[in-house]
């Protein structure tokens, strides 16, 4: 049997795979990673949380992105596609990828929260512009936030019905019950 040679692309081969493809990769220092589809519960719960997102922005310099936008972060060379995001710098203005986000969402599955939780936990504290990383768990009512405070990271476990998340970068407050709703 004869040995595959995995060829790095460059990110203009990479872009231009991504518009003609029929599923989405992750770009990683020039390989290329499909990924896997989402179910009814992370479709609902990233609806929910977006509809909120861009219901606040409205009239703002706010722009929320779900699924299909990119998120590139040239310090590590990769190319992630976020559940969602929030960017508020209008210099942001890619139309296949975004650089400056605000906050990041993520609805874990079983397939990406080891990713989500290790890898894009350390690569998104990296970017200057991010001030809340959030994790959504599509099991049972728990999210995690990350948030920056000057130079360190705060978290914060939220799993009460009662528990609102407040979203600094909007100056947003979501319960339990709009980010779950028909979901659990």
């Amino acid at each position: 049997m004869q040995a595959m040679e995995i060829v790095d692309i460059s990110h203009e081969e990479y872009l231009q795979g991504e518009l003609e493809s029929e599923i989405r990769h992750e770009y990683y220092e020039g390989k290329v990673y499909a990924m896997a589809g989402a179910g009814e519960k992370h479709n609902l719960i990233s609806l929910n949380i977006a509809l909120a997102l861009k219901q606040k922005a409205k009239g703002s310099s706010c722009k929320t992105f779900m699924a299909d936008m990119k998120l590139y972060l040239s310090e590590l060379d990769r190319f992630y596609y976020p559940d969602l995001l929030l960017t508020c710098d209008p210099e942001d203005s890619h139309e296949y990828y975004k650089e400056n986000p605000c906050l990041i969402v993520e609805v874990l599955s079983p397939s990406t929260e080891t990713i989500d939780r290790r890898e894009k936990l350390h690569a998104y504290q990296e970017i200057a512009s991010l001030k809340e990383y959030l994790l959504v768990s599509q099991e049972k009512k728990q999210l995690e936030l990350y948030r920056r405070q000057q130079d360190h990271w705060q978290y914060f476990l939220l799993q009460y019905d009662s528990d609102i998340l407040h979203l600094d970068c909007l100056d947003l407050d979501l319960s339990m019950a709009v980010i779950y709703d028909e979901v659990l």
